[in-house]
């Protein structure tokens, strides 16, 4: 039994090396730049958007059941989901999407480092700090990470006109390859459904 656990653990560990990220360094226009710094510098209060009331309840409940094992305390559990939810809409993404990644990039280990040295949730490359962030930029942090994270997402789906194949192939550093989109596309629609959104096909 403690044979077959260390082997479990071992390969939970392997895996999350492989498939952590590792963005590539590309130089940015200017406009770009200011865009991205602008998008990460907003401190805006972390209020997520719910149809209703009924389905803000609805879905905190279910994504908090789905990540009890990965996030015991459950405080810490749902400042989590919200802190999800609120930076993917704020960067027009699904917060199912993003979930999915972050289970593939890091586990949901909050200070999870890559063998290329991405940090935190999202497996941020710390170059992206220098490029658009401040001093006090702190990738370990949570609203921090997930605010990069996805702010870096989206402007790889702007440069790719919305290809989302494309866009995870860079945010993986893994560009062309199909192993690592179809993974996150995996996860997404195995761990992280909801409702009857149905995910676009990534080719």
């Amino acid at each position: 039994m403690r044979l077959t656990k260390l082997l479990g653990g071992l390969l939970l560990c392997w895996a999350s090396q492989i498939w952590a990220g590792a963005q590539q360094y590309e130089p940015l226009a200017a406009s770009v730049q200011a865009a991205l710094h602008a998008a990460v510098s907003d401190r805006a209060a972390p209020e997520a958007r719910f149809d209703s009331i009924e389905d803000k309840i609805d879905w905190l409940t279910e994504m908090s059941r789905r990540l009890e094992k990965r996030i015991p305390d459950r405080q810490a559990r749902l400042e989590f989901l919200k802190a999800v939810r609120y930076e993917a809409q704020r960067a027009g993404l699904d917060p199912q999407l993003v979930l999915g990644l972050i289970q593939v990039e890091s586990g949901f280990k909050k200070y999870a480092v890559s063998s290329a040295g991405a940090r935190g949730y999202m497996q941020v490359m710390p170059f992206w700090v220098k490029l658009i962030g401040g001093a006090d930029s702190n990738l370990f942090h949570l609203r921090t990470n997930l605010r990069f994270g996805c702010t870096i997402l989206r402007h790889y789906l702007d440069i790719e006109n919305g290809d989302l194949f494309r866009a995870l192939g860079r945010y993986n550093g893994s560009l062309g390859r199909p192993e690592y989109p179809n993974m996150v596309r995996a996860t997404w629609e195995k761990h992280w459904p909801w409702g009857q959104r149905v995910i676009q096909a990534i080719r």
